[in-house]
This record gives C-alpha cells, structure tokens and sequence, in this order.
C-alpha cells in the first residue's frame, strides 16, 4: 500500500497563496486518479479537487474553482495543489488520497492510502 505524506500548509492571510505538496512512498501511484479533501473543524471531510492519471482530467468542488489548480507528476510520485486568493473559508486540514478505481470521480469512499494531512489556517 501506498503512503502518502503531505506538505506544504501554514497560516497564511486572505488573498494570499499556498502550494500543497502530497509525496508518495512505499510504492508508486497507482494509475488511477488523486484527489485532495479538506475537513473543517466540526465538519465532515469534503471533496475538494481530483485529477486523472494523466493529468487530462480534473474536478474542483464548486467553492475553488478558478482559485485552486491542482497537478501532478507521475515520475515524482508528487501531486500539487495550488491554492490561491485564499479565503478564511478554506481553513481546513488538507489531505491527498489515491483512487481506487479506474474512472475518476470526487467520491471520498472512492480514495484510500490517506495522508495525515496538513493544516492551512488562512486568517481574515
């Protein structure tokens, strides 16, 4: 199995930018999709952007359209996601996930291997 380890969070202030790190180890991805989920305190984990094997295909979560941009590169075992014009709605804790099927979908029941994820604090 997989493990994944993110990075890249911090405490940051509105309008600002960060750019999450998600490294796999163990072995590579598997040739599925990857996905980032965020979860609030008090708040179940939500979808927040998924990408396809080839990097073709993406889905964002309503809320970070056109801010977020996520990305990944197969030879490093590394996806990214860029967050920008954060808001002090995307506080969360931020984790990566590997899918565990062939068709890419925002599912959370769809992902395993989670990260332990990492905190993004954005203060307004």
């Amino acid at each position: 199995q997989v493990q994944l380890a993110e990075s890249g969070g911090g405490l940051v202030q509105a309008g600002g930018s960060l750019r999450l790190s998600c490294a796999a180890s163990g072995r590579t991805f598997s040739r599925y999709g990857l996905g980032w989920f965020r979860q609030a305190p008090g708040k179940e984990r939500a979808f927040v952007a998924a990408i396809s094997w080839s990097g073709g295909i993406t889905y964002y979560t309503d809320s970070v359209k056109g801010r977020f941009t996520i990305s990944r590169d197969n030879a490093k075992n590394t996806v990214y996601l860029q967050m920008n014009s954060l808001k002090p709605e995307d506080t969360a804790v931020y984790y990566c996930a590997d899918q565990r099927v062939p068709t890419l979908t925002i599912s959370l029941n769809d992902f395993g291997s989670w990260g332990q994820g990492t905190q993004v604090t954005v203060s307004s």
